[in-house]
């Protein structure tokens, strides 16, 4: 496929970004959700919306490196940029002052921006109404049960973000947890369980959780044949050699948008309806993983993406199947999200009043790659609480994923990235 038709809007973010008109609102303007609503004959083509994918893709590799960087994370890494950044967003819709510039900062958004809460709904409708794909997402708010949101607040979340409130009894976290952990696995496949532990959910104090979920299953646009997979070296971070089994689509006519750098090899591998594609950084000999990250940015990205070409080459992938979970409060904080966590916070856009404040985001993420092709699922809570009472024409090209490798799930017209991780051991 040409470069250019893949990204006339690019890995905007890996999914969006620059460009658009800037309409700034404030909640205490008695911002009116029916006028930002556009009808549905009025709807923005999500071809048309791709400045904010910069945000997405952005925060993705920003957070990808907080998470390499953890000696604790020595092992795979998987998570969804989409997911996180979509419960931090809801979250951050109803922060403000320094609580919302931070949060700004660090997702790289604009509050109250239009064409940003169009992306956002324009990106959902797409995910839940596409037929090619059997892919989905899903946002709901839990709210103490004693206590009312905003409604404007409100609003804003079921018109974007398609997210509905819920009234819930945290005095018996068990039955709580329970509860959402239910409405996450029945979004997620019955992949991700037990995201929210009853342990986070304080009886007294507790008085919003925000949840994301997202779920994909798609089909190889160019199918591994099961007959050709075998056992091979894959070369762990730690040098150390494990057998894994590998598929390979070798001396054959079909081809694939590739590039490379004097680091790196890039392979796009897309799946059936070419809509959505993995993205395969492999490091070159004598580089390593941590030697792309310390630099890769949507930028980079972008521009890779750009450079890709069709061609035909041999390519061997391990099969892998892992599911990871964190709790990512000090990674936000070395971002630069600190006041959010602390008795500082300014959520006077969710509840009206201070006093509130972020207690834990939690994340847990599932995907298998095999010859037919992926599933993976991911989900996000944001937990709030009060603080108080109160090119070709070469030598054939050979693709060999038999050393760690970064990969991405993205929405190719967009850009936007929808999964993100790192293959350190398939045998894991």
């Amino acid at each position: 496929m040409e470069q250019k038709s893949i990204i006339a809007v690019i890995l905007g973010l890996i999914l969006i970004v620059s460009g658009f008109t800037l309409f700034v609102t404030d909640f205490s303007n008695d911002i009116d959700v029916d006028e930002i609503e556009s009808d549905d004959d009025d709807t923005v083509p999500i071809g048309n919306i791709t400045s904010f994918d910069d945000a997405v893709n952005a925060f993705s590799f920003d957070f990808f490196r907080k998470l390499k960087d953890d000696p604790e994370n020595d092992g795979n890494i998987f998570y969804s940029p989409y997911s996180v950044f979509t419960a931090l967003a809801m979250t951050y819709e109803g922060s403000r002052n320094t609580t919302a510039e931070e949060m700004e900062s660090v997702l790289h958004i604009e509050q109250d921006n239009d064409s940003f809460h169009q992306y956002m709904r324009s990106l959902y409708d797409y995910l839940n109404e596409n037929s090619v794909y059997n892919i989905s997402t899903a946002n709901a708010l839990w709210v103490n049960d004693n206590f009312q949101l905003l409604d404007e607040y409100v609003n804003v979340i079921e018109s974007f973000y398609g997210g509905k409130s819920s009234e819930i009894d945290f005095s018996d976290p068990e039955v709580a947890a329970e509860i959402i952990n239910e409405w996450v696995e029945s979004q997620t496949n019955n992949l991700i369980k037990d995201l929210v532990p009853a342990s986070v959910i304080d009886p007294i104090l507790t008085m919003l959780i925000l949840t994301n979920a997202i779920y994909f299953k798609g089909a190889w646009e160019v199918q591994f044949d099961e007959a050709n997979t075998t056992e091979r070296d894959f070369t762990t971070n730690n040098a150390e050699t494990v057998q894994v089994e590998t598929m390979s689509i070798v001396e054959t006519q079909d081809r694939f948008n590739y590039t490379e750098t004097d680091e790196m090899q890039m392979l796009e591998l897309p799946y059936s309806g070419d809509e959505i594609s993995m993205m395969i950084i492999l490091p070159k000999d004598g580089y390593e993983v941590s030697d792309i990250t310390g630099s890769i940015n949507k930028d980079a990205y972008n521009g890779w993406i750009d450079d890709m070409y069709d061609t035909e080459l041999d390519l061997y992938l391990p099969k892998f199947k892992f599911e990871t979970s964190y709790n990512l409060n000090d990674y936000l904080k070395e971002l630069g999200m600190i006041e959010a966590f602390d008795e500082d916070a300014n959520f006077t856009g969710i509840f009206g009043y201070l006093d509130v404040f972020i207690s834990d985001v939690l994340h847990k993420a599932y995907i298998e790659v095999n010859e037919e092709g992926t599933e993976a699922a991911a989900a996000t809570a944001v937990i709030v609480a009060l603080t108080a009472i109160n090119g070709g024409g070469h030598s054939r090209i050979v693709f060999d994923a038999d050393h760690p490798f970064l990969f991405t799930l993205h929405h190719k017209e967009t850009g936007t990235i929808l999964f993100m991780g790192e293959v350190a051991d398939p045998s894991e």
